[in-house]
């Protein structure tokens, strides 16, 4: 089969990416692996290939396109899930909450990783990530940061299998807190990874606890858009003299922005029997989105893991248990 698509590098590689998506989500569904996630199994069978057989250098083209064109599709659609009128109505105390997660998570996180000595790209995709919203948030801001495709996808690896860790410990020490099931909620969505560590960890308490987590985590996906501009000004700054260096305005995110509107007030407001067409493209979403994983992982070496990533690592988990502490507090 290998040698068969390598006949056609482009989509050759677009394919190949394909089948390591399927893999990874049909796995995703097995007991135990379900915790971990479609992306992040997508991303660990892609770094398995690669250390037993190498990187397939003749399906480059097609692997390319996957994690760099099919990753801004996804993060455009993406955006549909954002319902940014739930958000400004029902959750702007919550907005303001969410807000300070993404300052501590990075501001703690750099401080950290220099006292630490820790690969600063890494670090720094991995606040992010910690801050707002995972993956998704790794996968938006690594162009702008300009990471390597092996920085982005030992960011997107690590924080996927952290956060599967702690909103399974939500899981187990949520029914001995002396909170109710909505601020339980609103504690897992101010300081869990993913939306779908949330899930995992709030769904357990009820659908009040899950509406509030959501909610909390839904204003801190919004947040990414205004960090993303500034970030893009920040690299701007930091690059004015270097012409090589340049950053690149992100227009995918103008599409997110757009299928954030049309999700709220389009499909939500003026078609409210669309409940079946965003699970459908959600599901494309996510299939995208292990589809560029599934590119990225293949450029990871385990020699990278502990060279570059153990520090940051850490730094990463420090910051997420000081995370949970804090917003804790704040209910």
């Amino acid at each position: 089969m290998y040698t068969f698509l390598s006949r056609y590098p482009f989509f050759g590689g677009i394919g190949f990416t394909f089948i390591l998506a399927a893999m990874g989500i049909l796995l995703a569904e097995l007991p135990g692996f379900q915790y971990i996630g479609a992306l992040a199994t997508s991303i660990l069978l892609a770094i398995v290939f690669r250390q037993a057989f190498g990187y397939p250098t003749a399906l480059q083209p097609g692997l390319q396109f996957s994690t760099k064109k099919l990753l801004r599709v996804a993060i455009i659609l993406f955006g549909l899930k954002l319902n940014i009128d739930v958000v400004l109505n029902e959750g702007l105390g919550l907005l303001a909450k969410g807000a300070g997660t993404i300052i501590v998570a990075i501001v703690v996180t750099m401080v950290l990783s220099r006292w630490l000595k820790a690969n600063w790209m890494i670090s720094m995709l991995l606040a992010v990530g910690t801050g707002v919203c995972g993956a998704a948030a790794i996968a938006a801001v690594s162009p702008i940061l300009k990471s390597k495709e092996e920085d982005t996808a030992l960011s997107v690896g690590i924080i996927a299998l952290v956060g599967t860790v702690f909103g399974i410990a939500y899981t187990i020490v949520g029914p001995f807190l002396p909170i109710t099931p909505e601020q339980y909620g609103i504690w897992s969505g101010l300081s869990l990874h993913e939306i779908a560590h949330v899930a995992l960890a709030a769904e357990p308490a009820g659908e009040d606890s899950l509406g509030m987590a959501l909610l909390a985590k839904l204003g801190r996906v919004l947040l990414l858009i205004p960090l993303s501009f500034i970030l893009v000004f920040w690299m701007r700054r930091k690059h004015h003299d270097d012409t090589q260096a340049q950053v690149n305005f992100p227009w995918f995110l103008i599409g997110f922005i757009i299928m954030s509107v049309v999700g709220t007030y389009v499909l939500g407001e003026v078609i409210p029997t669309s409940d079946s067409f965003l699970t459908g493209v959600s599901n494309i979403t996510t299939f995208l989105l292990a589809m560029a994983m599934s590119g990225l992982g293949l450029n990871v070496s385990i020699a990278s893991i502990k060279s570059k990533a153990m520090r940051p690592l850490v730094a990463m988990l420090i910051t997420s248990v000081l995370l949970s502490f804090m917003t804790y507090l704040t209910l």
